[in-house]
């Protein structure tokens, strides 16, 4: 016979249902929230209930997969912004990629919010992304582009802050944070401002949420 193999097929099509699992969890997490259930992604991705197990043994290590994804891309785009000549634009870029993706997936703003809902491997993602960002606040504040006092965990809390200013329009205007965002960045990008009142805030401790939800 030409063509697929007894040895083959049955890896072929662990690739093809994990791909369908993840990408019909990532629809269902991204508009309903972790509230979702195994069976109604199962059923979305047009697999058995058990074959979502096969692959993951509980939701929070598919939600953790979904999560995982998404840190991973405002990582890499956190990596990609680190030589830019302009650090002011650069941070805008990252705060732009930043709350895109709080208003487009509910289920990360209530993972990146609650502690709870948050695997070893998403709380050391986060970390690193808080990293990243401080490294592009850091930079900003060399060029005296930004404030001397602001740090990238203070950004950092800002896109969740900026989300939750929005959250209440986006059903009806989705791209409603854009307004604010462009707010809270000139509000960044005054060196003369008068000092904070209070002290930038530590970093975080592994029960602490670096977002609000």
């Amino acid at each position: 016979m030409v063509g697929r193999t007894a040895a083959s097929t049955p890896r072929a099509d662990m690739v093809r249902n994990r791909r369908l699992l993840l990408e019909a969890a990532t629809a269902a997490f991204a508009e309903r929230g972790v509230d979702v259930s195994m069976g109604e992604i199962a059923e979305r991705a047009g697999v058995a209930k058990g074959t979502v197990f096969r692959h993951f043994a509980s939701k929070e290590d598919l939600l953790a997969a979904i999560t995982l994804q998404l840190l991973d891309r405002l990582t890499r785009t956190v990596d990609g912004l680190l030589g830019a000549d302009d650090a002011a634009e650069a941070l805008r870029e990252f705060m732009t990629a930043g709350v895109e993706v709080l208003a487009a997936d509910r289920a990360f703003c209530e993972v990146i919010g609650r502690p709870s809902l948050q695997h070893w491997e998403v709380r050391d993602a986060i970390n690193r992304l808080c990293e990243g960002a401080e490294v592009l606040t850091a930079r900003a504040r060399e060029q005296g582009t930004v404030r001397g006092d602001i740090t990238g965990m203070d950004v950092v809390l800002l896109l969740g802050g900026i989300h939750q200013t929005a959250a209440p329009l986006l059903a009806a205007q989705p791209q409603a944070w854009r307004r604010y965002l462009q707010l809270a960045f000139d509000g960044l990008c005054t060196p003369d401002a008068r000092p904070l009142p209070h002290p930038p805030p530590a970093p975080l401790g592994p029960d602490e949420p670096p977002v609000p939800a």
